[in-house]
């Protein structure tokens, strides 16, 4: 029987464990120019035991940017920066992966650099508010991409995959999930258009499959994954019956080879059976357990076979040797969500470990 604690070999790359890392923004890229931080090597660092890291999302370009204090990859000083990050995780034997997330709607114009406003692929604003320096705004009405925007953003994909690899990171994740610009396009409520990116499954699943094979050209398919949450309403998506059309991605990209697909499991968890089913490659899923934080009970889907591998979110924040504690049994720490977001080592760098 395999077990969440044997080895796997994802796109090339062999692993540890199958025991990843989610992708969770903590804000606290300080440094000049939205670059990352000798903290935020140490916080990755102590988390090397992963099977695979999975980084908080990364944006490819300036308006990509939808949270205060979020980490690019399009600079040449900000490649240098992960360089500091992915040796870190290297010389603790980890495998990290850059999560790339444009955010499109879900952002705010105090966040981004002068003259620039959210994207989208149409001009619907997201319900809500969100955090800005100057305190919670309302979301505004993104402008509309054109048709050579859409084009220069998919390229910025392509460019920040290229960045990722020369600063070290072993892949990317293209973040398709959580109501960001890749969902905005696939979910029919966000994506209004009548040309040939909308309308149809087959043109609302077009910006995703476009960006995932402009990247894949770019750095190799065995790099990289995509992350997807079906049904999720988060960020204002609605997607009543997503069936359909994230049947149609997965059949469309799977010829790309790629290192794996990243399931955000929603409240409909028929659905996680059927994309398993359709999906030939590796399968990472990070279940629905709402409102408890995913636990020990999750290791059962790879002996199930549900999954190849299960990603942890808040239990890795607050416990950075979790493989370790999840063998042991635990006892595991008490995530603290006052220090998700933002501030200094504490809550971020500063819990202990079965050994401290």
């Amino acid at each position: 029987m395999t077990t969440a604690f044997d080895p796997i070999v994802l796109g090339g790359k062999p692993l540890t464990s199958r025991i990843a890392m989610a992708p969770m923004t903590r804000s606290r890229a300080y440094g000049p120019g939205a670059e990352p931080t000798e903290l935020m090597a140490e916080y990755y660092a102590q988390r090397a035991g992963a099977g695979l890291i999975v980084t908080e999302g990364i944006q490819p370009s300036p308006v990509g940017q939808g949270y205060p204090d979020t980490p690019g990859l399009h600079t040449a000083g900000q490649v240098a920066a992960w360089r500091t990050v992915t040796d870190a995780v290297h010389r603790e034997g980890g495998v990290i992966f850059a999560q790339l997330m444009h955010t499109g709607r879900i952002g705010h114009p105090s966040l981004l650099p002068e003259g620039l406003v959210p994207v989208a692929p149409s001009a619907v604003a997201a319900k809500g508010r969100v955090y800005t320096h100057e305190g919670p705004k309302d979301f505004v009405t993104p402008r509309e991409l054109s048709e050579a925007e859409i084009r220069r953003t998919i390229a910025d994909f392509a460019d920040a995959a290229r960045g990722a690899v020369e600063a070290g990171f072993d892949g990317v994740e293209i973040h398709g999930a959580n109501g960001y610009l890749v969902h905005q396009f696939l979910a029919p409520e966000t994506n209004l258009r009548s040309d040939a990116w909308g309308g149809t499954v087959e043109g609302r699943i077009r910006f995703a499959v476009e960006v995932v094979t402009a990247v894949a050209e770019a750095i190799g398919g065995h790099r990289v994954g995509l992350r997807i949450s079906p049904g999720n309403r988060y960020n204002d998506i609605v997607e009543d019956q997503p069936g359909e059309v994230y049947e149609a991605l997965l059949a469309e990209l799977a010829g790309l080879d790629l290192a794996y697909l990243h399931l955000m499991e929603g409240p409909d968890r028929d659905l996680t059976p059927q994309l398993r089913k359709v999906w030939s490659g590796t399968f990472v899923l990070n279940p629905f357990t709402h409102p408890e934080v995913t636990g020990p009970d999750a290791l059962k889907l790879v002996e199930d076979g549900a999954a190849d591998m299960v990603a942890y979110g808040a239990l890795f924040l607050a416990n950075p040797d979790l493989p370790a504690r999840l063998a042991a049994g635990g006892p595991f720490n008490t995530p603290d969500p006052s220090t998700f977001y933002g501030g200094d080592h504490r809550g971020y760098t500063d819990y202990p470990t079965l050994t401290a």
